[in-house]
Formats: C-alpha cells, structure tokens, sequence
C-alpha cells in the first residue's frame, strides 16, 4: 500500500520496442498496460509513433481517456518510419533531447521488452538516479520473463562489487503492470551515501558561471 506521504503517480514515461516482438503476450501486455494506466487516471509519455509495443500502449491509453504526448525526434518523424504519433506530437532535434523532455514531463518511468533503444533509455534514466539527479521511480514489465536474464546480470554485477546494493535497487520488476504500478507508488528512493552529497542544482551552478564571466570581465 502506497504511503500517504508518495505524491500520486500522474505520468508515467513508458519505453517499449517499435516491433511487436516474437510472442503474442509482448503485444497484448503493452495494450494491458496502456488501458491500466487509463483506469487509473495516469498519463502516458513515450517516444512516439504507432508501431509495436510503442503503438501498442499508446493506443490503448488514448482510446481510454488518457492524455499522451508522443516525444519524436524530426529525423525519425520525417523518415516516416515509425508511423502516426498517437495524441499530441512533439518534434525535437536530438535523440538527447528527446529523452530529457520525457523525462521532464514524466514522474515515473516503466520499461517493456525492447531493443537497444529501450535498453539504452532504461539504463539512461537509471544511471542518473544513480547519481542522485532525480528520485522518481523505475521498472521493467518482465512480461514472460524477458529481462531475468537482465536481472540476473545485474546481480552478478552486484556480486563482482561493480555495483552497489542501493543501486541495484533502483530498478523495480513485476510481472503484471497493476503489481508494477503500485510497487513503483510506494517507492522509497535509498541514496548512496557517497552520492547524496552530490549537487545538480542547475541555478546554483548558473549563478556561478554568472559571476565567474564578470570577474573575467
């Protein structure tokens, strides 16, 4: 059970494949997830276009009442390669700016199978709670046990002291979205000491930049 003092998830950055992948309960997963998100009154962010698992859960959330805003780079939305963005579209430059507009716009972030770009994007986000730039929370839908071996890798990874334990605990799995949804709720961050004196305070760093240039003036 969620605790009262965990703000309300109300967006929620959804990374998927843009292929339907090789079994059927990929598909129907993504669909499950994006009419939960619309039962639950949650929003949906993802990367856009209408194909594979990406379509798939867009669709779904839009048809059942939930706001989307589909995040396209110009190059992929003029390719036309990844077909009609469902919802509003908006278009950046940059493959970097398009995963830092997703996560401005998002609370919580929720990763179905996928290829490298998903991988990539998962890893992105996780690196940065890592190193304390954001708390929100972040999950692997493990549909049919897709990323166990992922997992497992991490563990190891773990194991060999690459990666702390508190890090490893930065990526949430569940089988079900409804299991997922309500563990990424109740989401208590826990913070590497060594990192939580770390300071991404962009005005702080502004200010200084501000007042370095007119000593060099």
């Amino acid at each position: 059970m969620a605790s009262s003092s965990v703000p309300k998830i109300k967006n929620i950055c959804v990374f998927c494949g843009s292929n339907p992948g090789k079994e059927k309960e990929f598909l129907e997963s993504a669909n499950h997830l994006g009419r939960v998100l619309a039962e639950r009154k949650i929003h949906l962010v993802y990367g856009g276009g209408s194909l594979g698992l990406m379509g798939s859960v867009s669709i779904a959330a839009f048809l059942g009442g939930s706001q989307v805003l589909g995040v396209v780079p110009k190059a992929l939305a003029e390719g036309d390669i990844i077909g009609k963005t469902v919802g509003e579209e908006l278009q950046v430059s940059t493959m970097s700016e398009r995963l830092s507009v997703m996560f401005n716009h998002a609370d919580t972030f929720i990763a179905l199978p996928g290829g490298l770009g998903t991988l990539e994007e998962i890893f992105h986000i996780s690196s940065w709670a890592q190193l304390n730039i954001h708390q929100k929370p972040i999950g692997l839908l493990n549909v049919n046990g897709f990323y166990n071996t992922l997992l497992s890798f991490l563990d190891h990874a773990v194991e060999q002291q690459f990666l702390t334990f508190s890090a490893r605990q930065i990526l949430i799995s569940a089988a079900t979205a409804e299991q997922l949804i309500d563990e990424l709720q109740s989401f208590i961050p826990v913070v590497d000491s060594s990192m939580s004196r770390l300071n991404w305070s962009i005005t702080k760093h502004r200010k200084k930049l501000r007042l370095d240039l007119s000593l060099s003036l």
